[in-house]
């Protein structure tokens, strides 16, 4: 029996009919298109690449400096001194009093990383209701020792 005496034109077309692919490709791109935005949460935000450490300020180091720490949460440090929430607020206002020039009145805050946002922010409230305008939060460098501050003016 031999092939192609069938009826018919008898030849088999060899060519891809690429219209069907075009479409499913432009309808895949439309469903990315859609769906992309619902997968992002929160808001974008671009950070710094390369970033250099900022130089320490040096006035932490000081004796007559104030710092306030948060290791964890509920747990209240004045220099080395554990204190209880409600007594922060009156040693930072007495040793605030004890400072002459103004440019030297900064209170520092440092803070643990599993401490929650609220306690933190509590603190800085605490401190700017005494009317201190400079707060330096505190934050060790990407390499190496030594502490790192960024300074914020109300």
């Amino acid at each position: 029996m031999a092939m192609g005496s069938g009826g018919g034109s008898g030849s088999l077309q060899s060519e891809i009919n690429v219209t069907p692919m075009v479409d499913i490709m432009l309808v895949l791109l439309i469903i990315f298109m859609v769906v992309t935005p619902f997968l992002q949460q929160g808001i974008t935000v671009n950070f710094p690449k390369n970033m250099a450490n900022p130089d320490p300020d040096q006035n932490i180091i000081k004796e007559s400096s104030i710092v306030i720490s948060i290791p964890n949460d509920g747990e209240y440090y004045l220099g080395k001194q554990r204190l209880a929430k409600e007594q922060v607020t009156e040693k930072v206002d007495t040793m605030l009093k004890a400072i002459k020039k103004e440019e030297d009145r900064i209170v520092y805050i440092k803070s643990g990383v599993g401490v929650s946002y609220g306690d933190v922010v509590t603190v800085i409230n605490e401190v700017r209701k005494l009317g201190v305008d400079k707060i330096g939060l505190v934050a060790d460098k990407k390499k190496g020792g030594g502490a790192t501050v960024a300074t914020a003016a109300s």
